[in-house]
């Protein structure tokens, strides 16, 4: 089924998933995670309320009760999975995709992400199954809990007094809407009320046009710093005072100084395997130890918790918190930020020379190909590098990462489009272009 996705459920609604699927996945979710109530939340999405209909129809039919948290961001349901000792839960999102799509992202008890490969592919099976869905005697009931306040006092113990800074907020017209005042306080807000028409730009953090309106608020009102959230809140990134865009991966290290510096935590800090090699380099002041592991919640979250990291993020704007369960939050991250920022002020720094002093790399960015033949295209990129020189590094799960002494790529298959995605970086601009045209040649011979 096209909605199965390797990290979550989702699609463009009517089609990809509609209500007789939505309740389908209610009915046969016990089947593979068996708790007695189930814990809900939904985002703003026109879709929304129709797909939570038959949803907790289909859990309640099969004799399951509902725990219903109303409008809520998806980390807050991830926190409330844990905090609450819930067996699994449910969030109905689509996070950063446009507004007629929709979906559901399933944690399991101490909100453990269920992907594809830990369970979305046996629901995806009964599912599309010809089972029949006959409605218990004694169905389950729907509740509703309010975790509001819970909630917005345990984001508020990593708020740090930034009344310093000039700040600028774009919350997507998404689920971060509901929190952000609270935490953030005084700033230059936009987008922040809850629409599922999404009328400002599409709800997607990484997309330039989704930009253009936060780059132009921090420059109009000479901000220290700039904050875009996607739909449902787990991700964000950050605009410097130039407006310019700052790749989220070097947030990381940055984060570092909080985490490692400040607190003195102790653990591995997790990256994805497209992030730059700053982080580790700039991490090394503190001995902490990066581990490099596969994109996605559904693997990042199991990973940190298995390695009991301290933190963790990805290119794409997640950042995970041991002391948030292992999960995602990007108002959390957002608070650590200023809070590290405001101090950094008081010391004359701006948010541009904090993340130049991060880096001392040129990167591509991540550039797409449109190709059917990913893993020929792949293996012959990896083939021909390999041949001129052996890496210090090679990695070969998700795609395949090489290192050298002044540079490294990544190339991979996207898990949830036609793409073939590479990404590179290099000491010198001369270097990082050699690179990119010698990918763009090999990958076009095999197109």
């Amino acid at each position: 089924m096209k909605a199965f996705k390797a990290y979550d459920i989702r699609g463009e609604w009517g089609s990809d998933l509609n209500e007789n699927i939505a309740y389908r996945i209610g009915y046969f979710l016990p089947d593979i995670l068996d708790t007695d109530t189930y814990l809900v939340g939904r985002d703003m999405r026109l879709s929304s309320p129709t797909l939570y209909e038959a949803l907790t129809r289909g859990l309640t039919d099969r004799g399951k009760n509902v725990d219903f948290i109303g409008l809520s961001t998806t980390p807050m349901v991830y926190w409330s999975t844990a905090k609450y000792g819930y067996g699994a839960s449910i969030q109905i999102t689509a996070s950063h995709n446009p507004k007629n799509h929709n979906g559901l992202k399933i944690s399991a008890k101490d909100a453990l992400p269920v992907g594809y490969d830990t369970g979305l592919n046996r629901l995806e099976a009964l599912v599309e199954s010809d089972k029949a869905t006959t409605p218990c005697a004694k169905k389950g009931q729907i509740r509703e809990k309010n975790v509001y306040a819970d909630y917005l006092a345990f984001q508020k113990q990593f708020v740090g007094p930034h009344d310093n800074l000039n700040i600028a907020v774009d919350c997507s017209n998404g689920m971060s809407s509901i929190f952000v005042h609270e935490l953030i306080g005084k700033a230059h807000y936009i987008n922040d009320t809850l629409d599922g028409n999404f009328p400002s730009h599409e709800p997607n953090p990484l997309e330039a046009n989704a930009q253009e309106q936060i780059k132009a608020l921090v420059l109009k009102e000479k901000c220290d710093i700039g904050l875009l959230f996607d739909g449902d809140a787990d991700r964000i990134t950050f605009i410097d005072e130039k407006g310019r865009f700052i790749s989220p991966d070097l947030i990381i290290a940055f984060l570092g100084d909080f985490f490692i510096g400040e607190q003195k935590q102790k653990g591995i800090v997790l990256q994805d395997i497209r992030s730059s090699r700053a982080i580790q380099e700039y991490l090394d002041r503190y001995q902490a130890k990066v581990e490099t592991w596969r994109v996605g919640r559904a693997y990042a979250a199991l990973k940190l918790r298995e390695l009991d990291g301290c933190y963790g993020g990805e290119l794409a704007g997640h950042y995970y918190f041991r002391d948030f369960y292992y999960s995602d939050s990007a108002l959390l991250a957002a608070s650590i930020v200023l809070r590290l920022l405001a101090e950094r002020k008081k010391e004359g720094k701006t948010m541009s020379q904090i993340i130049d002093e991060i880096t001392p790399y040129s990167n591509s960015g991540e550039i797409n190909f449109k190709i059917e033949r990913k893993q020929e295209a792949m293996d012959a990129v990896r083939d021909h590098f390999i041949s001129i020189e052996k890496p210090e590094r090679f990695l070969d799960f998700d795609g395949y990462r090489l290192d050298y002494p002044d540079w490294w790529l990544n190339i991979r298959p996207s898990n949830t489009e036609p793409y073939l995605r590479f990404l590179c970086e290099a000491k010198s601009e001369t270097k990082l272009k050699e690179i990119i045209e010698t990918v763009k040649s090999i990958v076009a011979e095999h197109s």
